[in-house]
């Protein structure tokens, strides 16, 4: 991009109101523009399918004070998470992955019969059922209502609310302040940054402890994984620009861990500013990845928009190739992630039949904005098609195990990111 149209696009922004949310700087650069799409999330039925639909800029800026990379809040939490279509359950890994967490974070921080877990954006369960069974005492903030129903279901005490520091402090109230906070990918979910880190704050105990999982800027510009932009995602991080958004509620970040989840994520590790002691040494080792990858310097955030563009490439010139040689692609998985992937790269049941996923929630819906159906995971080996797109990549060892049976006719699964690969 040239400077002059930089500084074009600086000034239209100003004159928009657009500052950065966590230190509210104006001066906010493009770091990569997806076009318009619609909420990832929002399957639409066979009648919505019928009608206009509302698309919003995907348009991800860096803050050139604190380097937040961030979207502006086009649409509400409350929009997207009062009736939620993603039930944490249906990915076995993801519950493995939990039950992994919670056996490690009892051993780590001694809890016992006495102790109290909270965990924000709770959704259906897939995390505290593994708390229940130790016995140990926890409640789940769930905004929306039907997966926090799905929770109560299996047994984990959950309330239906979006966090906020008056939400923190009444349900310390009312049950305690916490020893340990989890907040697994919902800390990129909310506008309201500081505010969202307060209610933490106002969450745990003064000695206690708050973990954070959430992906990790470094590994989506290494990896080129731009279809985890969407509109529920306000914010990206690095290790930097959360210690940095931690520290605006009252906490500081102690340790970090780097996950393979969400094909490369960070698990945060806070405490009370006035507790917290000296940070681990992998802390500093992290951010001075980040920092040789240039991601410490707004600058040093440039060129992605291009890395992404060749990926949309060669994933459309494939799937036109196979039309023509008279090959059949369907889709496993409709996931939030997907979404942003088939609406950047123009993809259609022209080029795509149809995906399927293990929610039945989603099935005879329609995906937003590209309008693919949606079917049950069975329609593959009824169909045999040729080739398999995997949306959720991310899941990639899971899901080529579970869709082995693929290579009985020949055919073939092919994943979109980091490059295009057919195995």
């Amino acid at each position: 991009m040239t400077v002059l149209v930089e500084r074009k696009l600086r000034d239209q922004e100003r004159e928009m109101g657009l500052t950065c949310r966590l230190c509210g700087s104006a001066e906010l650069r493009s770091f990569l523009d997806l076009g318009a799409t619609p909420p990832c999330e929002l399957f639409l039925t066979a009648e919505a399918a019928e009608a206009a639909e509302v698309t919003y800029p995907l348009h991800v800026r860096v803050c050139d004070g604190c380097l937040l990379a961030q979207l502006p809040p086009l649409i509400t939490p409350e929009e997207t998470f009062t009736e939620y279509a993603y039930f944490s359950s249906f990915a076995t890994s993801w519950v493995e992955h939990a039950r992994s967490f919670v056996d490690g974070a009892v051993g780590r921080l001694g809890l016992g019969a006495g102790s109290f877990v909270v965990e924000v954006a709770s959704n259906d369960g897939y995390l505290l059922q593994h708390v229940v069974e130790k016995g140990i005492r926890c409640l789940g903030v769930e905004p929306s209502a039907n997966v926090g129903q799905a929770a109560r279901d299996k047994g984990v005490p959950t309330t239906t609310a979006f966090l906020s520091p008056e939400t923190g402090a009444d349900v310390r109230a009312q049950h305690g302040a916490a020893d340990l906070v989890v907040a697994n990918n919902v800390y990129a979910h909310i506008p309201d940054v500081v505010g969202f880190t307060e209610g933490l704050r106002a969450l745990v105990a003064d000695d206690g402890w708050v973990s954070i999982e959430v992906q990790h800027l470094l590994t989506l510009v290494q990896r080129t994984q731009f279809d985890t932009v969407y509109h529920e995602h306000f914010q990206y991080y690095t290790v930097l620009t959360a210690q940095r958004a931690l520290a605006s509620g009252g906490l500081a970040l102690v340790d970090v861990e780097l996950l393979d989840t969400h094909g490369g994520s960070i698990r945060l590790w806070a405490r009370p500013l006035e507790s917290a002691g000296e940070p681990s040494p992998r802390v500093a080792e992290v951010l001075a990845a980040e920092a040789a990858a240039g991601l410490h310097t707004a600058e040093g955030h440039d060129g992605f928009a291009e890395a992404v563009s060749r990926v949309r490439d060669d994933l459309v010139a494939f799937l036109i190739e196979a039309r023509r040689a008279g090959k059949r692609v369907v889709g496993y998985g409709a996931p939030g992630k997907g979404n942003t992937l088939l609406n950047y790269c123009g993809i259609r049941p022209d080029l795509l039949a149809y995906t399927v996923d293990r929610n039945p929630y989603k099935h005879g819906r329609f995906t937003p904005g590209t309008r693919i159906p949606v079917l049950p995971p069975e329609q593959i080996a009824a169909d045999r098609p040729d080739y398999v797109l995997v949306l959720p990549w991310n899941l990639r060892d899971e899901l080529t195990e579970q869709l082995s049976y693929v290579r009985d006719w020949g055919g073939r699964l092919v994943f979109p990111i980091p490059t295009l690969e057919i195995v």
